[in-house]
């Protein structure tokens, strides 16, 4: 493995995602034991030359020789063409990076809503990407989707439901989202798109929970005892994820008693209609 040395890469220490990406160019030692920093550790020297809104929002890889920065996909295709010519290359290609820039912003822009972080009052800067309604919107849509289809794929297996059908689905997961948005009326645009951003990242959870079940069902067709209790197993571990974001976005704790209560309402519904 060839090391790129000399050469920093300003991570988001609070990003879990970050943390296991950028300590794995250390550990294979694409980078040398000096390679990677935390954000809010940028020296003031490095703060002349290193554009300090854009690393928040790409990551940033600094020459400490030259003293340039290059940020984002640019970043990792530096890195990881260092030690496999082969990737820089096929990165480096139009098309291919058209789609690795989309994709490198998509999961950037909403990393702090898939892995939330506790807010600090500390004055030291905060790795937080800059609030991108497109981005934003664009997971909300994409993570109600996999719901949706992850949800009338899972319901055919429990026995005593009504039949189901792609528009409930899609009725029932938007209904979530607007329920809780009743209870938000008090805050701001940013935080309640914010909070609805965590409510499909845990939803995104509970679909892969959903998804192992299924799976597992193929394999070992299971009783309809076992599947609700891998079922309502799920649904308490979504449950206590909630309420833990709710706290390290310090919003009101009832929101996880609304959330769980939206479908415990919803149920009888759906045996109903």
């Amino acid at each position: 493995m060839k090391t790129l040395n000399n050469h920093t890469i300003l991570y988001d220490e609070d990003c879990p995602l970050c943390n296991a990406y950028t300590s794995t160019f250390i550990n294979t030692k694409m980078l040398d034991n000096e390679g990677r920093k935390p954000y809010c550790k940028i020296s003031n020297h490095e703060r002349e030359f290193v554009d300090i809104e854009r690393a928040a929002n790409e990551i940033a890889l600094v020459d400490n020789e030259k003293n340039r920065v290059i940020y984002g996909i640019d970043s990792l295709l530096r890195i990881i063409g260092f030690s496999f010519p082969v990737i820089d290359k096929i990165g480096n290609f139009a098309p291919v990076n058209y789609l690795l820039r989309k994709l490198y912003s998509f999961i950037s822009y909403n990393r702090k809503v898939i892995m939330p972080s506790e807010k600090k009052d500390d004055n030291n800067l905060q790795c937080s990407p800059s609030f991108n309604i497109k981005y934003r919107l664009l997971f909300i849509v994409f993570g109600l989707l996999i719901t949706v289809v992850t949800l009338f794929q899972f319901s055919e297996l429990i026995e005593f439901l009504p039949s189901s059908n792609y528009k409930r689905e899609i009725v029932l997961a938007a209904g979530m989202v607007v329920s809780q948005l009743l209870f938000l009326g008090n805050k701001d645009y940013q935080t309640q798109i914010n909070y609805v951003g965590n409510i499909i990242t845990v939803s995104l959870f509970g679909c892969i929970g959903l998804f192992q079940l299924m799976l597992l069902n193929e394999v070992f067709p299971l009783s309809q005892t076992l599947i609700m209790l891998g079922f309502t197993g799920t649904l308490a571990l979504m449950f206590f994820e909630h309420k833990r974001r709710i706290q390290l976005l310090q919003l009101p704790s009832y929101l996880s008693w609304t959330w769980i209560g939206y479908r415990v309402v919803v149920l009888p519904i759906i045996l109903i209609v």
